[in-house]
């Protein structure tokens, strides 16, 4: 379980987020809002690359709030990028190896990347560098976080750059994710197919939590362009 207690985060004069309190403990839980209302900082709070000004972070009860990234990330925590990084010198398969903690055999990298829409014999032995579109890197990451198999995933829009793979796929992934793992994944996306699947949404606006309830109470408030402008104005 996650639990973020009175979470703020600022720079300069700017707060990005205020008073963030969130418990987290279901499958999938969705993160959106508008353009600017801190999703991806509160994603990179929540992992470690930053730090709280204010607040704590609690994984399982205990208070991870100053550990660093290497810290969560041998805790169970993973995290997928909005723009993947790119590893000269280190194969598909390498990267797949060291995500799963160990050195995996050509069967079972190719399993992962056939789960993500990629031809396992086309990508196993390429370097994960400038070659790769950004949608090849995306999937590669995506299969990379499945292979790592932690409690708590975090992926940073992963739709974004693969247009051409079925959304239904990328949900069927993340469905076997969980089956694998019973951890939570936590969603930041403005993708309706895949807000529709979270049993939990959390709305940021002007970085605070406008809405945080289940799907059911959440989704139809988020198709109505009335309520979009209400969280962008007002909260």
């Amino acid at each position: 379980m996650l639990e973020l207690q009175n979470i703020s985060y600022t720079v300069g004069d700017k707060r990005i987020l205020r008073d963030v309190n969130l418990r987290i403990e279901d499958r999938f839980v969705a993160i959106t809002g508008p353009n600017g209302s801190g999703k991806s900082t509160l994603a990179k709070l929540v992992t470690g690359i930053l730090t709280p000004t204010e607040g704590r972070i609690l994984m399982d009860g205990v208070d991870i709030t100053d550990w660093s990234v290497t810290e969560r990330a041998r805790s169970g925590v993973s995290f997928a990028f909005q723009q993947p990084v790119r590893f000269k010198g280190i194969t598909v398969k390498d990267l797949i190896s060291l995500a799963a903690g160990k050195n995996t055999n050509i069967s079972e990298a190719c399993n992962y990347l056939s789960e993500v829409g990629l031809c396992a014999k086309d990508y196993i032995n390429r370097e994960v560098n400038a070659s790769l579109s950004g949608g090849e890197l995306k999937r590669i990451e995506i299969a990379m976080i499945n292979a790592r198999g932690t409690k708590l995933s975090v992926f940073d829009e992963p739709e974004a750059g693969i247009d051409l793979w079925s959304f239904n796929n990328l949900i069927k992934v993340f469905e076997n994710m969980y089956e694998r793992t019973r951890g939570t994944i936590m969603i930041i996306s403005h993708q309706e197919r895949i807000l529709n699947i979270a049993d939990k949404i959390v709305v940021l606006a002007n970085g605070a939590v406008a809405e945080y309830d289940t799907k059911e109470r959440v989704f139809p408030k988020l198709m109505d362009v009335q309520a979009g402008c209400r969280y962008t104005k007002n909260a």
